[in-house]
């Protein structure tokens, strides 16, 4: 990944500074922790969704020098606990996806934390609501990150991963989309290029409106949920599908979760029927004498199912969080508290 390496370059000796992680743990994520590492920081690792770990990837991080609390299909209690264990470690910086971390110190402030960095905007729309205070530098609503990643990325990835694990494809498959930020507009775009028929549901009335002129169909969930074959949840918020929703669905109908973390499918209310794992990832729920499937059983499933980002377009992302980190660790202690955009010269240098 050369942009990667080229943003690495930034990193020079960084003795004892100590940063808390908060992220995906997949092998894509490792020359940025390692550079880190290389350079004398001190790094506490955990994840922002338990069902995105990679044990490999933590036990070769451990290896070189890391400290972690993360393991693959850790509980809520488990995960919740690995949180603390971040903030009680008392980091300098936090570098995350999702907010949690920045969040649980703003409950218990005065331990030290200097800055912190977000990627995502679930994680952003958290911070938003917080009397921050520290300065805390946003790289989600980057046009490079959010028109890359958020816009292609994840919708040409899940449907990438949905046709491998279910060996169906799309066509004459009606697929209800949930939420048209950018997320929803690739999944969208990238089902129809996979040959489904998409009806977009969303609250926003504006997005609404974008998606009807972008050419969609747009519906009330309950209208189309009968005839759906493909369910999918891209909003970024918590329980937005439970039980009620899928026992509408129609018989042998999937659910697909591509949200940032595991809340968007209120898999609580099936905890009294027992899955069948038919095929890798793919879950049977027995509901009213029909059969739905939960994909990944309600996790992110381009990255649980499947490999996320490619890799060069992983390359990108990849360094404008290198040189997001080298803005942290250098330049963030000058800003005052609260939001800040990722500054141009933090991350442009390395995208030539």
């Amino acid at each position: 990944m050369p942009r990667t390496r080229n943003a690495l370059t930034a990193f020079r000796a960084l003795p004892k500074t100590r940063i808390a992680i908060c992220t995906h743990l997949d092998i894509k994520m490792i020359p940025v922790f390692e550079g880190l590492l290389n350079a004398g920081c001190e790094l506490f690792i955990t994840t922002c969704d338990p069902n995105t770990v990679r044990d490999e990837v933590v036990a070769y991080l451990v290896s070189k020098g890391a400290e972690a609390d993360a393991w693959h299909g850790m509980s809520e209690a488990q995960w919740r606990a690995s949180l603390q264990k971040a903030i009680a470690w008392q980091p300098s910086f936090i570098c995350e996806f999702g907010g949690e971390l920045t969040a649980l110190y703003h409950q218990q402030p005065g331990q030290g934390l200097i800055a912190a960095m977000e990627g995502t905007g679930s994680g952003v729309a958290k911070l938003k609501k917080l009397d921050l205070q520290t300065p805390v530098l946003n790289w989600d609503d980057l046009d490079a990150k959010e028109g890359l990643h958020n816009r292609h990325m994840v919708g040409l990835t899940a449907w990438q991963a949905f046709c491998q694990r279910t060996h169906l494809t799309l066509h004459e498959k009606q697929v209800t989309l949930l939420g048209y930020g950018l997320v929803g507009q690739g999944v969208a775009a990238a089902a129809r290029a996979y040959g489904g028929c998409v009806t977009v549901v969303e609250r926003d009335p504006a997005r609404r409106l974008m998606a009807a002129y972008d050419g969609w169909r747009v519906a009330e969930l309950e209208s189309v949920l009968s005839t759906t074959d493909v369910l999918v949840s891209a909003t970024g918020a918590v329980g937005v599908v439970g039980r009620q929703e899928i026992e509408q669905l129609k018989d042998g109908a999937f659910v697909m979760n591509v949200g940032h973390g595991s809340g968007e499918i209120r898999t609580q209310e099936l905890a009294d029927i027992t899955p069948t794992e038919v095929m890798p990832f793919v879950f049977d729920y027995p509901v009213n004498d029909r059969h739905v499937y939960l994909l990944a059983n309600g996790a992110m499933f381009n990255l649980t199912a499947g490999f996320g980002d490619s890799l060069n377009a992983f390359d990108v992302t990849l360094a404008i969080m290198a040189g997001g980190l080298h803005c942290l660790l250098t330049e963030a202690d000058k800003l005052p508290a609260g939001l800040h955009l990722l500054p141009d010269n933090a991350w442009k240098p390395w995208l030539a």
